[in-house]
């Protein structure tokens, strides 16, 4: 279906990295077809999109800690934005699900470390 690194290929490819600590989640497939969808609306409302852009900044620079009314504000046009290009849901469908649930499962698995190897009587890498 798909190589270790990329257990989804679809709709959106999702691509999966070990980091020392974890994973990465690569999900930049979506967000580029969010952008390009955000560029087609402003290519057809410049000034629409632009205000909306406009007031999310003015409202995130007002906000004041996570419960003030201008950072609510700003969270509901985000969303509203996001919803208009296509949401911030990755969907992922049938086997991928397991595939994916596959990759992060052996990349979440604990791994020793240099100093636990040699203490354990292998050599230190």
């Amino acid at each position: 279906m798909s190589n270790d690194r990329t257990p989804v290929t679809g709709p959106f490819r999702v691509y999966i990295d070990p980091t020392p600590g974890g994973v990465t989640l690569d999900v930049s497939h979506m967000i580029t077809a969010l952008l390009r969808q955000l560029a087609q609306d402003a290519e057809e409302d410049p000034q629409g999109v632009l205000d909306d852009l406009r007031s999310i900044a003015e409202l995130d620079r007002a906000s004041r800690g996570s419960d003030s009314h201008a950072g609510h504000e700003r969270d509901e046009q985000v969303q509203r934005l996001l919803d208009s290009i296509g949401g911030g849901k990755l969907p992922v469908y049938g086997g991928q699900v397991l595939a994916l649930a596959d990759r992060l499962r052996v990349l979440g698995e604990p791994k020793a470390v240099p100093a636990q190897r040699a203490a354990e009587g292998g050599a230190a890498a």
